[in-house]
Formats: C-alpha cells, sequence, structure tokens
C-alpha cells in the first residue's frame, strides 16, 4: 500500500509520531510531508523532533514535483494527522496553493481514500460547514477524540486510541488497543 501522511501545524504531534512507528516501510510504501508550520508546533511537542523509520521517503510543501501531486499517480492513502482547521478549510474548498494540499485535492477527484484528523474545539460553524463539503467530496473526518474505556494510563495510550482508529480506516492491522468487549490479553 503507498501511504502518504501528511502533518501540519496543528497541535498533536503526538499522534503523527504513534501514527508513523506503526507503518512499516519494509511492507508499505510509506511518504511523509510537513506543512510550512508543522516544524515549529513539532519543535514544542516533540522536542527530538518527528521520528521516522528507515526507508520512509519526506517530501517538501514546497514542490509540485512529487509523484502524489497528479491524478496519474495518487497514493492508496492520505492521512492528515493533525489536521489544521485551516489546512481543512483550504482542502474543503479545494485551493491547492502548495503541495501538501494538491494531493488532498488529487485524492478527493481521484475517489481515494483521503482521512483528516482534526485536534480542534470547539468547532464553529464554519469548520462544520467544512466537514460538510469534505464529507460530500468523500473525506472521511476522524476527529481526535480518544476513547477512555479501556483505562489508558499514559499519554501514549491515550493518543493510541485514535491512531487505532486511523489504522482501522487505513486497513493496517494493529494491536494498539483492545476492541470494545473484547477480552484484554
Amino acid at each position: 500500500m503507498r501511504l502518504l501522511v501528511a502533518v501540519t501545524g496543528a497541535s498533536g504531534s503526538l499522534y503523527a509520531q504513534r501514527l508513523l512507528d506503526q507503518l512499516d516501510p519494509s511492507v508499505h510504501e510509506v511518504h511523509v510531508m510537513l506543512s510550512q508550520y508543522a516544524p515549529q508546533v513539532l519543535a514544542t511537542e516533540l522536542p527530538e523532533g518527528l521520528r521516522l523509520r528507515a526507508g520512509v521517503q519526506q517530501h517538501s510543501y514546497r514542490s509540485m514535483n512529487l509523484p502524489f501531486a497528479s491524478g496519474s499517480n495518487p497514493p492508496d492513502v492520505m492521512v492528515v494527522i493533525p489536521c489544521s482547521m485551516g489546512t481543512l478549510g483550504r482542502i474543503a474548498h479545494g485551493l491547492s496553493s502548495d503541495s501538501m494540499l494538491r494531493c488532498a485535492d488529487v485524492m478527493l477527484k481521484e475517489r481515494r481514500k483521503l482521512i483528516l484528523v482534526p485536534r480542534e474545539t470547539p468547532f464553529s460553524l464554519i469548520h462544520v460547514k467544512n466537514f460538510e463539503l469534505l464529507l460530500q467530496a468523500g473525506a472521511l473526518i476522524l476527529p481526535a477524540n480518544p476513547t477512555f474505556y479501556h483505562r489508558p494510563a499514559t499519554v501514549e495510550a491515550v493518543v493510541d486510541t485514535v491512531v487505532a482508529r486511523v489504522l482501522d480506516h487505513v486497513g493496517v492491522p494493529h494491536d494498539l488497543t483492545h476492541r470494545w468487549c473484547e477480552e484484554p490479553e
């Protein structure tokens, strides 16, 4: 599977890190792209930086010379995690002013899986209208709303409840959390 993980400047860098930790580049072709503001937030939230496994390919949001900027070569899945409301709004309105936005636009027009993971609260009416446009266009909105029924004991375990749902929708098996009514090992 060809996967593109896009990281924006929204708070929640740990969501991106934990997702990337679960994607094995020896099994899947994994690509990463950071938005213009992502490095600033990453420096604050992950002082050691985003850890990429060997084999993960990184692309610049400035270059349109990458495979996924064309409908003739889209990835199988694109996940924007965390997804800022600015990025979400620009995707909803088809504003492809950089390669990250263009890749998301390609995913929608080619009817490929686009998963957006916003981490914002509360939502404004503008956010909800943008959600509506994206849902109608075929995107999956998967807010970073963790679950607590299995009593996560660490921040990572809380984050993993969201990452597990992302992986479920990507189609990548995982053992991050147990399922509802599933007996823990």
